[in-house]
């Protein structure tokens, strides 16, 4: 099955959400929209504060 871009979702979010005019929303590439869009931002990486936690709710038990 053939991925597809939701065009006017993106269009919605370049020209009414960002504010862009429709010839700056077409000179964008996908990535650069996204990135526009704050989309590109994945999880942020395991702290150890959130790593102390996991280790508190999941502790390693040793097996004899």
């Amino acid at each position: 099955m053939k991925a597809t871009f939701d065009w006017p979702g993106l269009m919605r979010a370049g020209m009414r959400t960002l504010g862009l005019r429709p010839a700056e929303f077409w000179a964008l590439t996908p990535a650069e929209l996204w990135l526009m869009m704050g989309l590109d931002a994945g999880p942020m990486p395991l702290g150890r504060e959130r790593l102390a936690e996991l280790s508190a709710a999941f502790p390693d038990e040793r097996r004899i």
